[in-house]
């Protein structure tokens, strides 16, 4: 029933074509090896192999597509493991949808798709161990203070032109930044360097 309400949301979309729809892990191994779609909008709890196992396997792809996790807030735990594998972001169900489209939209340019208020509720959850806080903490030791800057703002969930407003930098010097950011820490995209900026304590 979820699989069909997106479908028929984001088929309204004249600039989105829904290629394949897939009912659990191995499914979407396969349509994607078939469609090579651009962006996966993957659940986490599916018969047979989970959407975790199936994000683990996308991304180690080399041709490996955008990936947003689908949750519904109580299986956070996974949602962090899987943006970790390398997910771009996450959405909950009851996502609504004028604003599905637009998140969609907004992760295949490249962005976050996960709110300040999403952002918040995951961490808040976040089961993360000293180790991980500690290797956090090393990490951004190594960055700017302006690269921190920025960084803290990802942590925020802020998109380039917000960092920019906020710190007095145009938006094409926070996407340099950015870009520099994600190889020093090691992190596949933004989300994955907003979770490495809670970690590391930049963000209450």
């Amino acid at each position: 029933m979820v699989c069909a309400h997106l479908r028929t949301i984001l088929g309204t979309a004249p600039d989105i074509d829904v290629v394949e729809p897939a009912h659990d892990g191995e499914a979407a191994l396969r349509a994607v090896e078939r469609e090579r779609p651009d962006i996966v909008l993957m659940d986490l709890r599916m018969p047979g192999m989970d959407g975790l196992t199936a994000t683990e396997r996308l991304r180690a792809r080399p041709d490996a597509p955008v990936i947003v996790v689908l949750t519904t807030f109580d299986a956070d735990e996974y949602v962090l493991r899987a943006l970790r594998a390398g997910a771009a972001g996450f959405l909950v169900k009851s996502t609504p949808p004028e604003d599905l489209i637009d998140l969609v939209r907004a992760a295949r340019r490249g962005h976050t798709v996960l709110s300040p208020e999403a952002m918040r509720r995951l961490i808040n959850a976040s089961s993360a161990t000293e180790q991980h806080r500690e290797h956090a903490r090393r990490l951004v030791a190594g960055l700017t203070e302006r690269e921190t800057e920025v960084l803290a703002c990802l942590g925020e969930g802020l998109s380039n032109a917000q960092i920019g407003k906020r710190l007095s930098l145009t938006e094409a010097t926070v996407k340099s930044y950015v870009s520099r950011m994600l190889v020093k820490l090691g992190c596949e995209n933004r989300t994955q360097a907003g979770l490495a900026a809670h970690n590391a304590g930049l963000v209450g």
